[in-house]
């Protein structure tokens, strides 16, 4: 991948593996252009980036708002969707509101802001996508509810992408990490099985963008439990992964 020139815009950017990915594409050299909707913490990002870039306020939960700051990015060579929210959530605990946020915000904002930048690549025929889902999102898990079923969304909405566009020029890629240590996972009262810190986390996702493979699975040795995982009988699925 050559990154000199190429401007490349990042959903969900502001903390966390987001913010640490805009470093690892500002370094390679393209112009980088950071969204969330907290205008300081993407400001203070900004001033940090060796390269050229800027901050582009943005609500993924609001149609308008998404796309005022698309107009405002303009033409693009690479969108990155990484932003999400999460509450862990037991379907004993079944908070209906914390629910819909996670799959408004984790799954239709990805559609969103997809609706506001694909045509275009379609019409130029050059482009590159990549959606961040998860290793959640292999399979049903106990505590998952909402934030599951919304990275299995967008893994599915990556797929069928892929499908659809994989001679047209646009580069379609999924990313599934394990945990990462963020505020979000702070959350969780359970120990987290080959927890990255953000960094690590970016470089995985980094070196995938730099090859044309479709989907990366990370850290391997927790993927490949839950690629396991698709194949077993339910039986062992549920009795194992409970």
């Amino acid at each position: 991948m050559n990154w000199q020139g190429k401007r490349y815009w990042l959903v969900g950017a502001s903390e966390g593996l987001g913010r640490a990915l805009a470093h690892q594409i500002s370094r390679a050299g393209a112009e980088v252009i950071v969204s969330a909707r907290n205008a300081d913490r993407l400001a203070a990002l900004v001033a940090e980036l060796p390269g050229p870039a800027r901050a582009v306020a943005v609500d993924v939960a609001s149609t308008d708002s998404v796309r005022a700051a698309a107009a405002e990015v303009g033409e693009i060579d690479g969108v990155v969707w990484l932003a999400g929210v999460y509450w862990p959530m037991r379907a004993q605990d079944w908070d209906a509101d914390k629910v819909e946020q996670m799959i408004d915000i984790n799954l239709t904002g990805a559609a969103r802001v997809l609706g506001q930048v694909v045509p275009g690549m379609v019409a130029r025929g050059r482009g590159h996508v990549v959606l961040t889902g998860s290793l959640a999102g292999f399979r049903g898990l106990p505590g998952a509810i909402g934030y599951g079923a919304s990275k299995a969304g967008v893994m599915a909405l990556a797929e069928s992408m892929r499908a659809d566009l994989g001679r047209s020029g646009v580069l379609v890629q999924l990313a599934n990490p394990g945990f990462i240590r963020t505020r979000l996972t702070d959350m969780n009262d359970f120990q987290m099985p080959f927890l990255m810190e953000p960094d690590e986390a970016a470089r995985h996702m980094f070196a995938q963008m730099n090859r044309i493979s479709f989907a990366a699975n990370f850290p391997r040795v927790f993927a490949a439990m839950f690629r396991l995982g698709q194949f077993l009988p339910d039986w062992m699925y549920y009795r194992l992964f409970r």
